[in-house]
């Protein structure tokens, strides 16, 4: 008997391949062991991609600086993890246009041409999820570096790391979570400011534990990274809007602004 994987020849007793490390699969596929191996490749407590999430949350410097300094063996490593946050991001959307729609209402919006707005960036950051969330990561990359400018323990290559390990985390973990507050009915503005705290939280925790902070450093730097975040958003809302202009769609975010104020004015007065 020879192992289907490599090949390399197997004694009747063996169950795993002494060469490649594969299953030695015995029995033809059927519905009841093709549910047995998904359970166990997916809903194992031993397996690596839970390994990995639950980790995340309780020890992520073992995980993050486990595969930086070469332990790569025992959790998900982060290319594939990354991915599998893309995946899983991209399923939630589906469920959410088609089963829950009403939660991206923007009614609450004083003025139409707000609304609009957000809907159309609604509708471009769900068209291009998975470049956005690949964009975020040398962004924090580059703010890491400066938030930390006189700690030198991770490279610019390894803080892509730590941050596809945490976007990645944030992204499945909101993504579960969304899909319940839809189940309950929330619409996005509540879903929006719950979930931004939290991620922040979440980012503030990988960060003091990856590099032992202290609770006066973790504040210090906390500050120093809404500085830089603000700095970022200012130049990222006139590229914006400077894209906008070009396209046209600030005029009309404009002119629909004032005919719903006239519009408002003129119900006042009747």
């Amino acid at each position: 008997m020879n192992c289907k994987n490599c090949h390399t020849e197997l004694s009747e007793q063996d169950d795993y391949c002494k060469s490649c490390g594969g299953k030695v699969i015995r029995n033809r596929l059927t519905i009841k062991n093709l549910f047995a191996h998904f359970s166990e490749t997916f809903f194992n407590y031993d397996n690596t991609l839970l390994q990995t999430f639950i980790s995340l949350f309780t020890k992520p410097d073992v995980v993050i600086d486990g595969y930086i300094n070469g332990t790569r063996k025992k959790y998900l490593n982060v290319i594939s993890y990354f991915a599998l946050a893309i995946t899983i991001s991209g399923f939630q959307l589906l469920i959410i246009n088609k089963y829950f729609p009403e939660i991206y209402d923007f009614s609450f919006e004083s003025m139409k041409g707000q609304a609009d707005f957000q809907k159309k960036n609604m509708a471009f950051v769900q068209e291009y999820q998975s470049i956005v969330m690949m964009l975020y990561v040398p962004l924090y990359a580059i703010m890491a570096k400066i938030v930390f400018f006189n700690l030198k323990k991770y490279n610019y290559t390894e803080l892509l790391v730590v941050f596809m390990y945490i976007q990645a985390q944030t992204s499945i973990a909101s993504a579960l979570f969304i899909l319940v507050l839809a189940l309950v009915g929330l619409s996005s503005n509540i879903i929006g400011m719950a979930m931004i705290p939290l991620m922040i939280f979440y980012a503030t925790y990988c960060l003091k534990r990856l590099y032992n902070l202290n609770f006066l450093d973790m504040v210090v730097r906390t500050l120093l990274f809404f500085v830089v975040l603000g700095v970022v958003f200012v130049i990222a809302t006139i590229i914006m809007f400077g894209v906008m202009y070009l396209n046209g769609d600030l005029q009309e975010m404009f002119e629909a602004g004032k005919k719903a104020a006239a519009e408002a004015k003129k119900q006042s007065v009747n």
